[in-house]
């Protein structure tokens, strides 16, 4: 694996790690960008090493490599925070096409995952809502889109500046996002303004 991928032009191997604690300090060092942890590694687990990368180093980006073609695992390492889920029989496939998306910064998974999540999605009884954000905050979201700052989204929705800054800071939390642009490529990706 690590041949293959260090052979690829625009992929550099910088760290190779026996087990997952090691995995964990590699990845949080610093100069790391990727990450692929096997599911199944000694000390503690791929899906451990995953939450622990995702506290200390957040813009690390995860893919989970498993044997197991196993519906919890996948949802316990995309709730732990990897970006994508790649089987050990076809990673010689998929590994490569998984971390180019991965830096992208799109999800991958295989075609059953993808079927298995579309289908928790449909038969879920969470009664998740059509939306996060009430119209209030979705007004806010179009606006810091848009450019403007929290004085002029004050002005333009007459509240205070501080209740736009209350209500960005719910935005954040809420979506789990961390700045302006973030909310920008969500205002887009929800149709609020226009790419």
């Amino acid at each position: 694996m690590r041949l293959s991928l260090g052979a690829e032009p625009d992929l550099e191997v910088v760290a190779v790690a026996a087990d997952g604690a090691e995995a964990v300090e590699a990845a949080t060092a610093g100069g790391v960008d990727l990450a692929v942890l096997d599911l199944a590694m000694p000390r503690i687990t791929g899906i451990q090493a995953c939450r622990e990368i995702v506290r200390r180093a957040p813009d690390v980006r995860i893919l989970m490599l498993s044997m197991h073609d196993n519906e919890q695992y996948l949802f316990e390492s995309l709730k732990a925070g990897a970006c994508g889920y790649v089987l050990k029989p076809v990673a010689d496939r998929d590994l490569l096409e998984a971390c180019q998306a991965a830096m992208r910064g799109e999800p991958f998974l295989y075609p059953s995952a993808v079927t298995a999540l579309i289908r928790l999605y449909l038969h879920s009884d969470n009664g998740l809502p059509d939306t996060l954000l009430t119209p209030r905050e979705e007004e806010i979201v179009k606006l810091i889109a848009e450019g403007h700052s929290s004085k002029q989204i004050a002005e333009t929705l007459v509240i205070s500046a501080k209740t736009v800054d209350r209500h960005r800071a719910n935005i954040l939390h809420k979506l789990h996002l961390r700045d302006r642009l973030d909310v920008t490529r969500y205002a887009i990706r929800a149709g609020l303004v226009e790419p």
